[in-house]
């Protein structure tokens, strides 16, 4: 069975697999584009992006685990 993303889910675990990176880029996360967040990506928890951007989290999660 597939690993449950969280809220504690850091962006590096989620980019992992490209149709997530699809998900995430549909809410436009500003993460994707940003050059800072190359750096900082293992340390980012999606629940905390979502919160600073204003993007639904459960709804977000709801869909990255669908697949």
């Amino acid at each position: 069975m597939p690993k449950k993303f969280t809220k504690n889910s850091n962006l590096a675990e989620i980019l992992k697999s490209k149709d997530r990176e699809k998900i995430l880029a549909k809410y436009n996360l500003p993460c994707l584009t940003c050059p800072m967040a190359k750096f900082e990506i293992q340390n980012l928890k999606i629940g905390q992006v979502c919160k600073m951007y204003g993007i639904d989290t459960e709804k977000l999660l709801r869909e990255l685990n669908r697949k």
